[in-house]
């Protein structure tokens, strides 16, 4: 299957669109529009994806059910809420690389974090340490931060925060895996992206895994930018715990349920210490009300409270798309797509941007940041003009501009419009 553009041009855009077998899914999604009713270039899927249309029918059939049964729905909606976040565990499993039994639909991001810190982060002895790269996202540093300050330590002595070598951007993999070895018996914890939020760069997480583990450390991932742009294996990659927002890539709306992994070997680690909460507790004793807690083996152990119905809709409506679609198939158009963004920047606008994520396909997902060639207002200047044109892009300060050409919805035609108008922008 290809989806190259084989010139990098409208013509080329409009060739690869025309023989591209996953169009059709673009028809799938709501678009922005401008006043006049126009569509709008959307490449800001890594920040929020865009509404699946069968969300409002799944949102709608639960308050149907709300309205029709009351609290009976628990048991006898069209898809029972008691049940409810178990419709995402096989496609959720599918997307990360692990069994059923390690995936579960719940709570947000850093909730999650804080939870598997609870569990993973269990500094003692000499291992006190926990291992980031240097420009995490923030709420990851503030949740690490607060861990450490919960146990009595302090970011400055048990905070290990690893950066690119001087006057590069990119994180090595060797120099990663060096200062884990090195850091060796006072490691507690390694916590990493699987995509790194800024520069778009997509680790070489298993060797990265590996070397965690032979250190002794528990490793964790935070998977954000990744779970529905790359694939991915965390069973095979012995991980130890995994979380993940559904708002970027898996398109399930503005604050939706996240989720989370935990390596089947923690299953029936009775001695694991956990934050309880009454749906994590074995099903068949959870209306027993007993006052002692047993967990339901696997990731659903972990879970505080029942899941948040109207919340998750919008996500098995992703879901299903995405199970149709397939990943390897979206990946691979990714590429492509990235790929010919990367090649109308090189030839557009050479000396007027410069690309900060890596220049190999293998390194990253469907993101490119550009830092801009001007002075930080003249730059943010020339993001505003870029949306005045139609082009919804994100934007980091001072200088940087994320552009993600999300294959379920953007065409090689998004891809040209934006450059031409990124174009006009930097000239004006």
């Amino acid at each position: 299957m290809s989806f190259v553009a084989v010139t990098p041009d409208a013509a080329g855009a409009s060739a690869a669109d025309a023989v591209d077998p996953l169009a059709g899914y673009r028809q799938e999604f709501h678009h922005p529009c401008d006043s006049a009713g126009q569509r709008l270039v959307y490449l800001s899927g890594h920040s929020l994806g865009l509404q699946p249309k069968a969300a409002a029918q799944y949102v709608e059939q639960e308050m149907q059910d709300w309205r029709r049964l009351g609290v009976l729905g628990h048991h006898t909606a069209q898809r029972p809420w008691i049940h409810y976040h178990e419709q995402a565990t096989a496609p959720l499993a599918t997307l990360v690389g692990a069994q059923p039994s390690e995936v579960v639909a719940m709570n947000s991001l850093t909730v999650n974090l804080h939870l598997m810190m609870v569990s993973f982060f269990r500094p003692q002895g000499t291992r006190k340490r926990v291992l980031i790269e240097k420009s995490a996202f923030p709420s990851d540093r503030y949740a690490i931060v607060s861990q450490l300050e919960f146990h009595g330590l302090n970011a400055a002595e048990h905070l290990i925060e690893v950066e690119p070598r001087a006057g590069e951007r990119h994180l090595r993999t060797e120099d990663l895996i060096r200062r884990i070895e090195q850091e060796g018996a006072s490691l507690a914890l390694v916590l990493l992206p699987g995509v790194q939020y800024l520069t778009g760069q997509s680790l070489d997480l298993g060797p990265l895994v590996g070397a965690a583990r032979r250190a002794g450390a528990a490793v964790g991932l935070d998977l954000a930018h990744s779970i529905g742009n790359l694939e991915l294996s965390l069973h095979e990659w012995n991980v130890d715990f995994a979380v993940w927002c559904s708002y970027k890539y898996l398109n399930a709306g503005p604050g939706a349920i996240g989720g989370c992994f935990v390596h089947e070997r923690h299953a029936r680690n009775v001695d694991l210490p956990r934050f309880a909460g009454w749906w994590g507790l074995e099903p068949t004793l959870r209306f027993r009300m007993g006052p002692e807690f047993q967990p339901v083996l696997g990731a659903q152990g972990w879970q505080i409270s029942n899941p948040p119905v109207l919340s998750a809709a919008p996500l098995l409506a992703s879901l299903d798309i995405f199970q149709r679609a397939g990943m390897q198939r979206l990946r691979e158009k990714s590429v492509a797509l990235t790929g010919f963004l990367q090649r109308l920047i090189e030839e557009r606008l050479s000396g007027l941007v410069d690309i900060v994520t890596p220049a190999a396909a293998s390194d990253r997902g469907c993101q490119l940041s550009l830092a801009l060639a001007r002075p930080a207002a003249a730059a943010r200047r020339c993001h505003d003009r870029l949306t005045a044109a139609g082009i919804i892009a994100d934007w980091r300060e001072p200088d940087v501009l994320r552009l993600a050409p999300v294959p379920l919805y953007n065409t090689f035609g998004d891809v040209h419009a934006a450059v031409e108008a990124l174009s006009t922008a930097l000239r004006q």
